[in-house]
């Protein structure tokens, strides 16, 4: 029995592992990859192994990150059945349908084939079939169980289990105490363990602390009669924010302003959550039985169409723009960018993870001077940080999320990070764990 890994090793994106048995061949994920523009390209490679040989996939969570080539999969060959929870299915084929004029574009530029289309899509969705958490699958000699990784909704950690050995692959895991989704699960026995290390050298600051910057962010913007950018994922951190702000609003803390959501994606990510209330934590499930809805409020525009987003800019200072991409590259937050980076007085805050060589990152990292669409931009903006609104999990909390397995671990497969990243917590691993914690590469074979 072996670990092949196919993506997500010594990178962030493309997470895609290959697990293979006596009985078959079995895939853990298989995302798209995201970032600079080599990592891109890697998209469009072959498959390194016959998708028609595998019997089936397990998916961790519906970022195009760990399902953006599954499409591709189907149109290679796969056949055989996709596997994860409800929500992560129908979050999934809005997300993929969306990557796919985006992917369309991006070959079409390179005189390549298109990694996929809608049909595929379809064939896909044809395959895929929803389990619960806690409710084991069982194919060809292998028995996986899904339980909540808290990342977003429906994210899962599976636990893999053929030939007497059990693995566990942490997909992405979720942050302390995040608003509407559910805490991470634990896991208390396992042979290996695949963990990610996005966050891996580094401590978020406490949620009351994201929300203090947020608050205080949102209050400068009043009074300086400015434009507060928001590039946020369209699935989950947008979702967190309307919640956030909705929050701030109803307690008083903040003055009114108008708040556009310009992302037609995550406006319709957000009526699939509305679908999925079963599995939001405590603390939602009790607000909404004092009121109709936590993901709305006074002041919020969603703002669908073309014609609506450009209309945006018609609207007087100050006011919040929340749009994707979250790491600027392209969706509609690159025209606000393009408009209003300029300002003195106006604020881009980033809320989620940018990866090297994204325009998001370029900002963050202190550019003076960017490209947006072919034109030169000058930045004048203040450029604020709050990692506490991450969906991922922090160092101290992916060691507290390993400790209860560490007495049965052989192994650790430290994963889904930047090489310092992945580097430090597998360190941290050995240090305070007496774990064997490696950083596989592309490529790599682990014989189990």
């Amino acid at each position: 029995m072996k670990i092949t890994f196919h993506g997500g090793a010594g990178i962030v994106s493309g997470a895609n592992y290959l697990v293979t048995t006596e009985k078959g061949k079995f895939l853990i994920d298989c995302g798209l990859f995201q970032g600079s523009h080599y990592a891109e390209r890697l998209n469009f490679d072959p498959f390194p192994y016959d998708p028609a040989e595998i019997k089936a996939v397990f998916i961790t969570h519906a970022h195009i990150d760990h399902t953006g080539r599954l499409p591709k999969l189907v149109k290679d060959g796969f056949h055989g059945k996709v596997f994860a929870t409800p929500p992560t299915k129908d979050f999934a084929r809005e997300l993929l349908l969306d990557s796919q004029d985006i992917l369309a574009r991006e070959a079409s530029r390179e005189n390549r084939a298109e990694l996929y289309n809608a049909a595929d899509v379809d064939r896909l969705m044809e395959l895929w079939q929803k389990v619960n958490y806690h409710e084991p699958t069982t194919v060809d000699g292998v028995k996986v169980t899904f339980k909540d990784a808290g990342h977003i909704l429906g994210s899962s950690i599976i636990i893999f289990e053929a030939e007497g050995k059990r693995i566990v692959f942490s997909g992405d895991l979720g942050n302390y105490a995040a608003p509407i989704v559910r805490d991470t699960e634990a896991v208390d026995a396992a042979d290996y363990c695949v963990v990610e290390s996005t966050y891996g050298d580094r401590l978020h600051e406490s949620k009351e602390e994201g929300q203090s910057i947020l608050e205080d962010l949102i209050e400068d913007t009043v009074k300086n009669k400015g434009v507060l950018m928001i590039p946020a994922f369209a699935m989950e951190r947008t979702q967190q924010l309307i919640y956030e702000i909705n929050e701030l609003i109803e307690d008083g803390r903040v003055p009114r302003v108008p708040v556009f959501i310009d992302s037609p994606l995550a406006i319709r990510l957000t009526e699939i959550y509305k679908k999925y209330r079963g599995y939001f934590d405590e603390e939602a499930n009790r607000l909404l039985k004092s009121k109709d809805t936590i993901l709305s409020f006074p002041g919020l525009k969603m703002t669908l169409k073309t014609e609506e987003s450009k209309a945006i800019n018609d609207i007087p200072p100050p006011k919040v723009i929340i749009a994707g991409s979250g790491m600027s590259q392209g969706g509609r937050i690159v025209h606000h960018e393009r408009r209003y980076v300029s300002g003195e007085n106006n604020t881009i805050l980033f809320v989620g993870y940018q990866a090297t060589g994204s325009l998001g990152r370029q900002i963050l990292d202190g550019a003076q001077m960017i490209k947006i669409m072919g034109e030169e931009v000058l930045v004048r903006c203040k450029v604020k940080n709050i990692s506490g609104y991450s969906a991922h999990a922090d160092q101290r909390k992916l060691i507290e999320w390993l400790k209860p397995m560490h007495r049965s671990l052989k192994k650790i497969f430290v994963v889904q990070g930047e090489e310092a990243s992945s580097a430090a917590l597998a360190i941290k691993i050995k240090d305070q764990l007496a774990v064997e914690a490696v950083v596989p590469r592309t490529g790599d074979e682990a014989v189990l």
